[in-house]
């Protein structure tokens, strides 16, 4: 895909994954988009907290954070053209993120093939040598060409 016309598939995902709506209510934003990598940050929320009386959001929303951030990195990957839905997602809870910071997760799709796409993502909050969450998985590639 030529450079001009990847940079405006790159921005259509990011678009795309605005106009969502879960995206938009756990208030997620695009940090890194493109070449098959994603970066998405998704601020601290007391709608979010999963344990009132420690404060630490909901394994749910970093779950959100991890396989919408995932999904970008396939749709942005040059081999992709696409679209994609999660097939597995497998995530590892490292450790309960800290109350009151945000939350960013990155994520590369490694390899791809004619109907599956692979990924690795990570989470962190401000101690980013210690991750909140790592994931893999793989997304299906159905053959409908996106607009």
């Amino acid at each position: 895909m030529a450079e001009r016309d990847q940079a405006q598939h790159d921005a259509l995902v990011g678009k795309t994954l605005a106009s969502m709506p879960y995206a938009r209510a756990l208030s997620m934003t695009m940090d890194h988009l493109g070449g098959g990598q994603a970066q998405m940050t998704m601020p601290y929320s007391e709608d979010l907290i999963g344990d009132p009386d420690t404060g630490v959001v909901h394994g749910g929303a970093v779950s959100a954070l991890l396989d919408t951030c995932a999904g970008a990195a396939v749709l942005c990957h040059p081999q992709v053209k696409a679209a994609t839905a999660t097939l597995n997602l497998r995530i590892d809870y490292m450790r309960p993120a800290t109350p009151g910071q945000s939350i960013t997760a990155e994520a590369t799709c490694y390899h791809v093939t004619r109907s599956v796409a692979f990924i690795r993502a990570t989470a962190v909050d401000a101690d980013s040598d210690r991750p909140v969450a790592t994931a893999t998985g793989a997304f299906t590639l159905q053959q409908t060409a996106m607009g």
